[in-house]
């Protein structure tokens, strides 16, 4: 895996990924930023939660469970002294589809955590992670 970040000015990059994507990061207006992008640790949690909601709907899919959406909203506290790590984390799982298992739906959601999303299992060694699950009825929105 390859990632290349050029400095444009201010506070501001631009990320580009082995894959050929590209992001801009930016700083906070405080620290020189111009609020183009996210910031580089908002970016770290976005990307966790997108590793995540990739386990849970593939691990739900191959279950074949009638998955019409995911949502994963974070919530991140992190350490008031540098370095800044993450220290908690909560993760809330928002799954939609019609006739879902419950009990498969947490299994999903534990097997992410424990044992296939990267991130979140690199965080977990600062972070306190923690989740909740809604399941509601229909398709998405």
């Amino acid at each position: 895996m390859q990632a290349r970040i050029k400095w444009n000015e201010g506070m501001s990059f631009v990320a580009e990924s082995g894959s050929g994507h590209a992001i801009v990061l930016d700083g906070a207006p405080e620290h020189g930023g111009r609020n183009l992008g996210p910031r580089p640790m908002e970016a770290v949690l976005m990307g966790t939660g997108a590793c995540t909601a990739f386990d849970v709907v593939m691990i739900l899919k191959k279950a074949r469970q009638p998955i019409t959406d995911c949502v994963v909203e974070i919530e991140a506290d992190r350490a008031e002294t540098d370095p800044k790590v993450f220290t908690r984390i909560h993760l809330h799982y928002r799954i939609k589809g019609n006739g879902l298992d419950p009990n498969k739906v947490k299994n999903a959601v534990e097997l992410s955590k424990e044992k296939y999303c990267s991130a979140t299992i690199m965080l977990a060694k600062t972070a306190a992670v923690s989740y909740a699950i809604t399941i509601d009825e229909g398709v998405a929105a």
